[in-house]
């Protein structure tokens, strides 16, 4: 008898530091877990998809297709496809060269890009919010991959942007009121041809 009660008092103790040690080496982790609230979810921004744009590719809109990527926001073929295959106005998504020319378009690709960013909203670094952070991951990383670290030119040039805008702002977090617009700068549209600025897009499943 006396046996059995040190040996589950023995276990008891083991257990305890067990879960002690746990807490103390991953706090955010086993406090996420206690509290079970899924996470805050931030909309996708104007802002915030113009800081991934710079990032990605300092947002050039005069980029093409290179390797597997194509346009501003070096959208790949899988990427353009998880996002419905947007296509401009007339085309069709079974073309092969629909993807291209949406993902060079710099209203198709803005559109692809915050169908998939939405459609693939979590929260990677697993900090309680789904932020642009979080958006820049997917972006990057993709939807399945996005807990992975940021290669570090990527995520210099994402802090750089966020930085210009609170310095810009005036005042942190401005840009999570400003709505998203799939309408290119008003100096994209004074460069693109009249029917091309008529252009509109359709959207396939």
């Amino acid at each position: 008898m006396a046996t059995n009660v040190l040996f589950a008092t023995t276990l008891v103790c083991l257990m305890a530091l067990s879960i002690f040690g746990f807490v103390e080496a991953y706090p955010q982790q086993f406090f996420q877990q206690q509290s079970q609230q899924p996470p805050r979810y931030e909309p996708i921004t104007e802002v915030c998809l113009g800081c991934i744009c710079e990032s990605i590719s300092s947002c050039n809109s005069t980029l093409a297709c290179e390797g597997d990527v194509c346009g501003m926001f070096r959208i790949t073929w899988a990427y353009w496809a998880d996002s419905g295959k947007p296509v401009l106005q007339g085309d069709n998504p079974n073309d092969g060269q629909a993807y291209a020319r949406c993902a060079n378009d710099p209203t198709c690709a803005r559109l692809s890009a915050v169908t998939y960013l939405t459609r693939f909203a979590q929260d990677c670094n697993r900090d309680g919010v789904i932020d642009c952070l979080d958006y820049a991951a997917i972006h990057k990383l993709g939807g399945y991959g996005c807990s992975a670290p940021l290669d570090q030119y990527y995520k210099n040039k994402y802090d750089a942007c966020q930085r210009a805008v609170v310095e810009l702002s005036g005042a942190p977090g401005a840009e999570s009121g400003v709505d998203v617009r799939f309408n290119p700068a008003p100096e994209q549209q004074t460069q693109r041809p009249e029917a091309e600025q008529q252009q509109q897009l359709s959207f396939n499943n």
